[in-house]
């Protein structure tokens, strides 16, 4: 029997791009597209493999999915599967991993010069047409701090070296990584904050990193330091961050996911003193649908060749 592969992604273009393209290469498999959770849901009975965006894929996706063998996510985190009682525990779940790196370096480089350069106050200068000039921050000279250190922190050290930041990690995995000077372990997470003019946090959420930012950490940092949150919004204490950032205990934040999403008008962090806030686009890039393609290919053909048994779930 055809094993059948439903595709949603971010975009129609994105899954029609990507129905197009492996129809041809794979003519044993049926592949078929859904636009909306509605549309998923009504293909879910016939699915045997569910290539999607992880945030996108609730339980009850995967509760009517009786057939399924496999999923694909089209992010790296799977925090969302951890403990998703619908997804039985033979079914493999893959992600993206490795690709990253550019887009969400890019983005802590802009919101790390977009804090130290006061660029908010410069947009809000410019609607009212207000000339006003201050000493601009390099970040030339600065020290960056990488709380976790995978493929994303290699590229963020490699660009921020090029920009003479000094960087430094932390990290129980490695004891070196290229373009870092030094790397501290998560017990001295607070001494490797003390020395940071930006503590970047690119660690993945598990038990041990829930709320690794906390008012411990915040408070051995300098009050000139800025904290970015590109991990996972759960990563931080928000909490303890509004407080540190209300009472002056660091400079700033910025921030691209949150505990609760998408930010609802009410939390209190869009108020919170400077704070630069993105609505967790860092790895969301326009050349994100090319970088995840030859994971599909490399996968489906796993799949055809071996089953769902040769595929290493990200979940283990």
């Amino acid at each position: 029997m055809t094993k059948s592969v439903i595709i949603s992604t971010e975009s129609a273009k994105w899954t029609d791009g990507y129905i197009l393209k492996l129809a041809p290469m794979f003519p044993e498999l049926t592949f078929k597209a859904a636009y909306t959770l509605e549309g998923s849901m009504k293909l879910a009975p016939e699915a045997n493999v569910f290539i999607g965006v992880a945030p996108h894929i609730p339980p009850e996706l995967i509760g009517a999915m009786k057939q399924l063998e496999w999923v694909q996510t089209l992010t790296t985190g799977v925090d969302n599967f951890l403990s998703m009682t619908e997804l039985p525990t033979e079914v493999p779940v893959t992600n993206i991993v490795n690709v990253q790196g550019p887009q969400v370096s890019e983005t802590a480089l802009m919101l790390m010069m977009s804090l130290a350069r006061k660029l908010p106050i410069m947009f809000e200068a410019q609607k009212v047409a207000r000339w006003e000039r201050w000493m601009q921050s390099a970040l030339f000279g600065k020290t960056l701090c990488i709380l976790g250190l995978g493929n994303i922190s290699e590229t963020l050290a490699l660009y921020a070296t090029t920009l003479g930041m000094k960087v430094i990690g932390v990290s129980d995995n490695r004891l070196n990584a290229p373009n870092i000077d030094h790397i501290y372990t998560r017990k001295e997470l607070n001494i490797a904050a003390s020395k940071a003019d930006f503590l970047v946090v690119l660690v993945p959420l598990s038990n041990e990193t829930y709320h690794i930012i906390n008012a411990n950490v915040l408070s051995s940092m300098k009050p000139t330091g800025f904290l970015l949150n590109l991990a996972r919004g759960n990563c931080v204490d928000e909490t303890a961050l509004i407080e540190a950032l209300r009472d002056g205990v660091i400079a700033g934040a910025g921030l691209d996911v949150f505990e609760r999403e998408p930010l609802n008008r009410a939390e209190p962090i869009w108020s919170a003193p400077n704070v630069v806030i993105t609505p967790h686009i860092a790895g969301f890039a326009d050349i994100f649908e090319e970088q995840c393609f030859p994971t599909v290919i490399k996968n489906i053909k796993i799949y055809n060749d071996e089953g769902p048994a040769g595929l290493t779930s990200a979940l283990k």
